[in-house]
């Protein structure tokens, strides 16, 4: 999945669908019996599939949960989850599954039926000896400073509340302005024990980069409606924070750049096609193809990860386009839920209706609408800034060989010769490397940030700033690498990519 996505969080339709990863607030959350890891082992036809479920709850009284299935490489796959008394729903729509069980009175086993497109079985969850894995409270000195901001947007009429981090010393500093995937996301891009954006902002401001990362509007201490936002809305709120960096004192204001992820990645290219562009951009996982190409082939890759044949897929993208069709050419909302409703349930007639409902609704949200007719070709050409491009070679949202190639035809259209782009080797779409990587904290496997993907964007900030040039050698500080055994090549492609794979 944001990302999945996250993130990632692209709209896929039938089996892929966009989903909240938490269960409604929920009072005593905290200490909710279902807080752990969980393990079982379900029949198929070819074998059996080991299917783990982790929960998480939250400070807020919401529970995270997601699903992993090596076999399948489906990783941190969201989970929607509900628990009256001892009956346990669990709704992954992503994958247009469910699990509905009883859990045990002493608490360590939940016995159910799973149920899938073409199959449906017994499947017991046994909690795992290990508890839920926590970030380490231990926070060591920083060697920079570290505050509160709030940058006013005035088109907007909103205020975005972020965390500004600056190098020790006068400055000016060169600075940068993180921008988030798609879906409503905090400042730090928090998935799991990762936090896409802490990292890459504390390694930055380590090497003279004031960093500016905040939360989407709506969320955190964000104001806003992040539900009715669309792309274009969300430029606005990039250029706001990139103002806010070019009026501080300590900024060297002619050295302010955009790094986005994802959906972020185009928010800042779009910025970058405005008069008033950011200085440089980087593009993590950014996409040149249009929406409704992204969407159509992240449909494609999510159904084969679970299992679907030739047949399945084909029908799925045929009702894909049959909804784009009804969705354009129809301005009413209403009207267009209803239709695209329908046309949901004649596809499946055993489809939730609650599932079918959110379905319609994501469907034919502001974001969506903007998407399906959104093609980025159209603004590339009008980039003068130097861009650098990264996409991962294992990344299932963005595939790197479509967009890659797609972005640097565009960016070069007009003659501009400043445009690197690059595709990282085991690499995901969270730019996570490969799970043989990670480093031990705590005891546990630690996802990690590409240590190359951060030496390259800090060096692409190095040659368009006064930063001193990156060392040939920089890498990002990694703790003792574990001696992980082949399993562990089940999900190192994949990590958390799927944690919003739709928006």
């Amino acid at each position: 999945m944001r990302i999945f996505l996250r993130h990632f969080q692209l709209l896929g339709l039938l089996l892929l669908v966009a989903v909240g990863a938490t269960a409604g607030p929920k009072p005593g959350a905290a200490d909710s019996p279902l807080g752990g890891q969980w393990r079982g082992s379900l029949k198929v036809p070819s074998g059996a599939w080991e299917m783990v479920i982790t929960i998480v709850p939250l400070s807020n009284g919401t529970l995270y949960a997601t699903l992993d299935v090596p076999k399948q490489k489906i990783s941190r796959m969201p989970v929607k989850i509900e628990l009256k008394g001892s009956d346990v729903t669990m709704r992954i729509e992503e994958a247009a599954s469910k699990f509905v069980g009883k859990l045990a009175a002493d608490g360590k086993r939940i016995s159910g039926t799973w149920t899938q497109p073409a199959l449906t079985g017994p499947l017991v969850l046994e909690r795992t000896t290990g508890t839920v894995i926590n970030a380490a409270t231990f926070k060591p000195a920083l060697p920079y400073r570290e505050e509160e901001v709030v940058v006013p947007n005035k088109v907007a009429k909103l205020r975005l509340t972020g965390t500004l981090t600056m190098p020790q010393g006068k400055g000016p500093f060169p600075a940068v302005v993180l921008i988030s995937d798609s879906g409503p996301q905090d400042r730090n891009v928090a998935v799991d024990n990762y936090r896409m954006f802490h990292i890459l902002a504390d390694y930055l401001t380590r090497r003279g980069v004031a960093v500016l990362r905040y939360d989407d509007r709506g969320v955190g201490k964000s104001t806003g409606n992040y539900k009715q936002a669309t792309t274009a809305d969300l430029v606005s709120d990039a250029q706001a924070a990139m103002g806010f960096l070019r009026a501080h004192y300590k900024i060297n204001k002619t050295q302010v750049g955009m790094v986005g992820h994802g959906e972020g990645a185009n928010v800042a290219l779009l910025a970058a096609a405005d008069r008033n562009a950011p200085d440089y951009v980087v593009s993590l996982a950014g996409y040149g193809l249009s929406g409704p190409e992204v969407l159509k082939r992240q449909q494609v890759e999510i159904m084969r990860l679970i299992g679907a044949n030739t047949q399945q897929v084909t029908s799925a993208l045929q009702l894909h386009e049959q909804m784009l069709g009804i969705i354009r050419q129809t301005p009413n909302n209403d009207l267009a839920r209803a239709k695209v409703a329908a046309m949901l349930r004649m596809s499946n007639a055993d489809i939730d209706f609650t599932m079918v409902q959110a379905r319609a609704y994501q469907l034919t949200s502001p974001w969506y609408r903007y998407f399906i007719d959104f093609d980025p070709q159209t603004k590339l050409n009008q980039v003068k800034c130097p861009v650098l491009a990264l996409n991962g070679a294992a990344d299932l949202l963005v595939a790197a060989n479509k967009n890659l190639p797609t972005l640097q035809k565009g960016l070069k259209a007009s003659g501009n010769r400043r445009v690197q782009i690059h595709k990282l080797t085991g690499v995901n779409h969270w730019f996570q490397s490969s799970a043989t990587d990670w480093p031990l904290v705590n005891g546990q496997v630690q996802p990690t940030f590409s240590p190359k993907a951060l030496a390259l964007i800090h060096g692409w900030v190095a040659q368009h700033s006064t930063l001193p040039p990156a060392a040939p050698d920089a890498k990002a500080p990694v703790l003792a690498k574990p001696k992980l055994k082949a399993a562990s090549k089940s999900t190192g492609g994949v990590a958390t990519q799927d944690k919003r794979a739709a928006r």
